[in-house]
């Protein structure tokens, strides 16, 4: 089970609403493919002026980017329950929901595509998953696909 807190700080149109509406669906399916027990996330959908603050503040980067994590736990032996609470919590997502129609268009899929990828690899990141060698992204990579394959969520 995946709870998720979405905090939406922009407006959206229909398509956009849609795709947003598939975040719980793409996130479970990613449980179900790792076998998490109950965890959860914050999703915050931003603009790309607010996601390239972000980006300066937290990575110097002074740059638009489409996703950004930040995780509680570099890896799963980290993971923390607390008593009271009914799952772990994982960390924060942010995305840039202006820069993934962008990056929809430019790679000529659908916006529910973009977003459910960008998802898939926000969560990654806070399962610990990175990208860094060839190797971690290859197995990064192949998890965001085998999902949204499963999902039907295709190119």
């Amino acid at each position: 089970m995946v709870n998720i807190e979405l905090e939406v700080e922009v407006s959206m149109t229909e398509e956009e609403k849609a795709a947003v509406d598939r975040i719980t669906e793409v996130l479970e399916k990613v449980a179900e493919v790792e076998k998490l027990p109950a965890v959860s996330v914050s999703i915050t959908l931003v603009d790309n002026e607010r996601i390239q603050e972000i980006n300066r503040e937290h990575r110097q980067k002074d740059t638009v980017t489409d996703v950004l994590s930040f995780p509680l736990f570099h890896d799963r032996s980290e993971w923390v329950q607390e008593d009271w609470e009914d799952s772990i919590q994982l960390g924060d997502i942010i995305l840039a929901l202006p820069r993934a129609k962008e990056q929809a268009l430019e790679y000529e899929h659908s916006l529910l595509r973009e977003v459910s990828f960008l998802v898939v690899h926000g969560f990654l990141h806070l399962l610990g998953y990175d990208h860094e060698t060839k190797e971690e992204e290859k197995e990064m990579f192949s998890i965001q696909e085998e999902v949204l394959l499963q999902l039907g969520i295709t190119r």
